[in-house]
């Protein structure tokens, strides 16, 4: 049988650089709470994403969730199901509503020409998703944000490094949550990070994420533990210095699949826009062949050992958890473009010769069928 080819695999640095970079925490056995590589990659990955202001945290998840605690958001929050379960789960966890707004049938992301309608006295933020690194409406969502009062969360998790007209995505809306999982572009092997313009913030994160301690002897607010260590930190500070090397390795696979793939019939590509400049972080492949599913094409590479990803599907509009209190037929563009869509591997070492394979499987299955 053929090697197995993943649909993602983590990039790591050298194993020499990351034992260096963790080597002094031996000798000061300070491996968590604010340490010294904690602080360096804070302030690293704020000039690296030029925002004025950053906080981390052990995941993108927790993220996410302290960014709604921090804004006191209360009632009805707009989002969309096509997206993974912690953008959601984030705000039902915080007792919030979720109420879905469907996407766009070009690149995925939030229909912006569809939330007013979903406004109403109960609602207080937008929580928008920058979906497979295509950018949200921003400038139309900023206009609606501030005609209703609204506060604006990007979950931008699919978003590291991206920059629009040359501004980069951690500055827009009132803050900008990045998932490091060990899947992502770049990586702390978990981890997570808020990016936002009110100085006034980074005590009240920095205090939630440590339980609300803000002294030697004072707990002033019930917090939760949400802190990245050293070692997590480390790992930033290693695949930080390597980001652009990864980001150009990517973009070469990215666009041997476009190559490939791009006039093909019965396959639709999400392109960035020209003035974006992308992280490659994913290739999904629409498949609306009039008798070939995306299901038959994942199984038949997966009979290849080639996995792919299903992402996002299900809708979250129909999780089991949620069954009853929503339907996908609320959301029908999401519902159809999540039947039909496959990210493809990708990954900084993926060989040119396996993306051709690939492509070439999926190519004879469409002139078969």
């Amino acid at each position: 049988m053929n090697r197995a080819i993943q649909v993602t695999r983590s990039s790591m640095p050298n194993l020499v650089d990351y034992i260096e970079e963790i080597k002094e925490l031996w000798d000061s056995r300070w491996l968590t709470n604010a340490g010294i590589k904690h602080n360096q990659l804070e302030n690293t990955l704020k000039q690296y994403l030029k925002t004025p202001n950053i906080s981390l945290f052990s995941n993108g998840h927790l993220a996410l969730e302290y960014a709604i605690e921090a804004f006191q958001l209360t009632g009805e929050v707009i989002t969309t199901p096509f997206t993974f379960a912690s953008t959601v789960h984030a705000i039902v966890r915080k007792g919030l509503t979720p109420v879905f707004c469907d996407i766009n049938a070009e690149d995925y992301t939030i229909q912006t020409d569809h939330l007013e309608r979903l406004i109403t006295e109960k609602t207080t933020a937008i929580i928008p998703v920058h979906v497979y690194g295509n950018i949200c409406n921003f400038r139309e969502i900023e206009r609606i944000a501030k005609k209703y009062n609204l506060k604006v969360i990007y979950d931008a998790a699919h978003a590291f490094g991206i920059t629009v007209d040359g501004e980069s995505v951690a500055n827009f809306g009132d803050a900008s949550m990045f998932s490091f999982h060990a899947t992502k572009v770049f990586h702390t092997v978990e981890g997570g990070a808020l990016t936002y313009g009110n100085t006034d913030l980074v005590p009240y994160l920095n205090a939630l994420k440590n339980f609300g301690i803000t002294g030697p002897e004072h707990v002033e607010y019930v917090g939760g533990n949400a802190k990245m260590n050293e070692f997590q930190a480390a790992m930033g500070l290693c695949n930080l210095r390597y980001i652009d090397d990864e980001i150009t390795s990517r973009k070469i696979i990215y666009e041997r699949y476009v190559e490939q793939l791009y006039d093909v019939e019965g396959i639709k590509l999400s392109l960035p826009s020209p003035n974006l400049k992308s992280n490659y972080a994913y290739f999904p492949v629409l498949f609306d062949h009039h008798s070939l599913t995306r299901d038959a094409v994942h199984d038949v590479l997966l009979q290849q050992n080639i996995y792919t990803r299903k992402y996002f599907y299900p809708l979250i509009n129909d999780f089991s958890c949620y069954q009853g209190k929503f339907t996908p037929t609320c959301t029908p563009v999401a519902q159809k473009i999540a039947e039909k869509i496959l990210t493809l591997p990708l990954y900084a070492h993926l060989h040119l010769d396996d993306v051709d394979r690939i492509c070439r499987i999926i190519k004879s299955k469409l002139v078969l069928t």
